[in-house]
């Protein structure tokens, strides 16, 4: 043009710019501090927001690719630190800061979802007290969800025998820790729940840090403890931590041990308190007995009972007879009752699969996890697990051959 003036196009100027804010090396990795307003979270997954202070505002956008690993929500009035970089969206010309990652402001992360997902899980009223299940007194089978290698599933189980060998226990191994966690807890306690046999759970796992605990936190892990049929026991970590997944369980124990505790009586508890009761029955039965005689020497001793005194004296002989009998008869009731008790307790004792393991037996697991119950589902070659009562070994099978051990015998 005349005088060589040279006239630029807008999308000329907004590329200009965004190029000055690329090349400035403050801009490209700067972290920013504000308090959210105007907070859109569009269907896409992308964020949309403005961060302020007192004197000026800056747009912000958050993309689904990044937002994706924030672990709590953000919402207008939250103070948070944000991480990311300075450019120009050309279309509009407008500057804003595109934010690659956030954190709330004076507190972590983590802590605020937390706080987060409580307030929102109790508002629903998932913890509320009057929707906790009853604790079954005499479960007689329990699943325990943890992991296979974990010190909680042994003292779970040890603590298990040890107070009522009786009960059988199947055990649901699953992750407890990492970003597969949750799914893997949540499908552990939707498959117990389709069974028809288990009377209880106990979610386990011992203590770590928040982060090595985060499973137990997730949305997904209490909606699943909240639909669950079967009472749920939550015992993970010691008894300082608390998870989400202890306010959604029936019962919250501080410690793997503890939950185990929680879920049986101890046998010598359970027949200390038959004693007491026998005696608590027969108790009552003297008082009313003591009651009745009072009330008999009362009438006896009434002018219109006078005359017939002998026939009253030999109808009191004939009660204390009576008296005399029914005492027995109860006690001999009651023997038979705790003989009855003793045989059963026996009984489920000696059908108890950790008392067969104890006398040396072993069980086999596919790769898998499935039970071999046949030579005919092993091929040579194939790895398989052997569980013990006191641990698990892995094989590599040599040789195969058909017997029958029924026939040798």
């Amino acid at each position: 043009m005349e005088n060589n003036i040279l006239i630029y196009q807008v999308s000329e100027i907004n590329r200009y710019i965004k190029g000055l804010l690329h090349g400035d090396p403050r801009l490209r990795d700067i972290r920013v501090a504000g308090e959210i307003s105007n907070f859109k979270h569009h269907r896409s997954g992308h964020m949309y927001f403005t961060l302020k202070d007192g004197n000026s505002a800056l747009r912000c956008v958050f993309f689904r690719r990044e937002n994706q690993r924030c672990p709590f929500r953000p919402e207008d009035g939250l103070g948070v630190v944000t991480h990311g970089n300075i450019s120009v969206y050309e279309p509009d010309g407008v500057y804003q800061l595109y934010v690659l990652e956030m954190e709330p402001e004076g507190m972590g992360s983590l802590f605020l979802a937390f706080e987060q997902l409580k307030k929102k899980l109790e508002a629903e009223g998932i913890f509320r007290a009057e929707l906790k299940k009853e604790l079954p007194f005499l479960p007689r089978k329990i699943a325990v969800i943890t992991s296979p290698t974990g010190a909680a599933l042994h003292d779970i189980v040890t603590t298990l025998q040890k107070r009522s060998p009786q009960v059988d226990v199947l055990i649901v191994e699953s992750l407890v820790q990492g970003s597969s966690a949750a799914a893997d807890i949540e499908r552990a306690l939707d498959l117990v729940n389709r069974r028809q046999d288990i009377d209880l759970i106990i979610l386990a796992r011992g203590g770590g840090s928040l982060e090595d605990l985060w499973p137990f936190n997730e949305e997904r892990v209490a909606r699943a403890i909240y639909r669950s049929d079967v009472p749920v026991i939550s015992a993970v970590g010691h008894e300082t931590d608390f998870t989400i997944a202890d306010f959604a369980a029936d019962l919250r124990a501080p410690t793997p041990t503890a939950g185990a505790q929680a879920a049986v009586p101890e046998r010598a508890e359970l027949l200390a308190r038959i004693d007491q009761l026998r005696d608590r029955c027969f108790n009552a039965l003297q008082r009313r007995m003591q009651q009745e005689k009072q009330i008999l020497d009362h009438i006896t001793g009434e002018r219109f009972f006078r005359i017939p005194a002998e026939r009253i004296r030999l109808s009191a002989e004939y009660l204390g007879q009576l008296s005399f009998q029914l005492r027995r008869e109860m006690i001999r009731l009651m023997q038979m009752k705790e003989m009855k008790l003793a045989g059963m307790i026996d009984k489920l004792e000696n059908r108890s699969p950790l008392k067969v393991m104890n006398r040396g037996y072993s069980f086999c697991r596919d790769e898998e996890g499935g039970i071999i119950h046949s030579v005919k589902d092993v091929q040579v070659g194939q790895v398989i697990r052997l569980t013990f009562i006191d641990g698990r070994a892995g094989c590599r099978t040599e040789w195969i051959e058909e017997d029958s051990i029924v026939d040798e015998r």
